[in-house]
């Protein structure tokens, strides 16, 4: 019968490193899966994690689509001449007040916002839950006839909204848009889907 001699010290330390190394390979295979289960998964984050947003960019006039809770959110940096126009021919609007609970009690105002100039709105209509167009463009460059105050327009039954989301009178959506709640994190940055400091 063969005898086995014990190896030397080179070998022995060569097998202990090698060992060492298959076990750590091994137990990273073994916590990565416990570890992204940790991470936030997309389901989380459509269920409602709060997501920033860089305004410093947003010219006025333009417009910009994010998504929250896997709905479009629409941030809009408006004119002087937008804001303007929601002081005009309120009586057209059908909640000019906003007395429908659909925007935080910080938007409760005329522009339905924080911060005047920035319009933050959930993009669903009101009446089946399309999302309507954007018709920002004032007066006969919109299409929409000559005292068309710029807004949105939703495609699917024809029911318009102000650019503080407001719907008319006479359409079918029942009610405003909805502002979601959100906070400005700096001048340039805002979270939208969170309002812990209410404003």
């Amino acid at each position: 019968m063969a005898q086995m001699s014990a190896p030397d010290g080179k070998k022995r330390r060569f097998l202990v490193a090698a060992t060492s190394v298959v076990g750590a390979v091994g137990a990273a295979f073994v916590a990565t899966p416990f570890l992204v289960s940790m991470s936030p998964s997309q389901r989380a984050k459509a269920a409602g994690a709060p997501v920033e947003v860089d305004i410093s960019k947003l010219e006025p006039g333009m417009l910009i689509t994010v998504e929250w809770r896997g709905r479009p959110v629409w941030v809009l940096r408006r004119t002087k001449e937008m804001l303007e126009s929601l002081t005009k021919d309120t009586d057209k609007i059908a909640d000019p007040d906003s007395e429908q609970p659909l925007q935080p009690d910080y938007a409760r105002n005329p522009t339905r916002s924080i911060k005047p100039e920035v319009m933050v709105m959930v993009g669903i209509c009101s009446h089946l839950g399309c999302s309507p167009s954007e018709k920002l463009k004032i007066g006969p460059d919109s299409g929409l006839g000559d005292d068309w105050p710029g807004g949105f327009l939703c495609p699917c039954h024809g029911s318009k909204f102000d650019l503080a989301g407001r719907v008319f009178k006479g359409m079918p959506a029942p009610v405003n848009l909805t502002v979601p709640p959100y906070m400005y994190l700096t001048d340039s940055r805002l979270l939208i889907g969170e309002d812990k400091k209410g404003a």
